[in-house]
């Protein structure tokens, strides 16, 4: 599975970078590492509702760093991976 936060100008000023470096902790935490691929882009066109993420090839959601472990724990739900 690949999540890709998006590094592109208006998502760098609203906190990309923090809510990346929120993953690489939970997914280290959470023993996810092996399951789930973290990765830049450089624009997902949703710019107003930075930091844009997206799971696979799924819709883009905006994402903050408060909102990072509610995803990585639905995401662990629904794939029935004990976290």
């Amino acid at each position: 599975m690949d999540i890709s936060v998006c590094i592109g100008s208006a998502c760098h000023l609203k906190g990309s970078y923090d809510v990346i470096k929120e993953f690489q902790e939970l997914l280290k935490e959470y023993k996810l590492e092996d399951k789930i691929t973290l990765k830049g882009a450089f624009c997902l066109n949703h710019c107003t509702e930075a930091v844009s993420t997206k799971i696979n090839d799924g819709e883009v959601i905006s994402m903050n760093v408060d909102k990072v472990k509610s995803l990585l724990k639905k995401v662990a739900e629904e794939n029935k991976w004990n976290i």
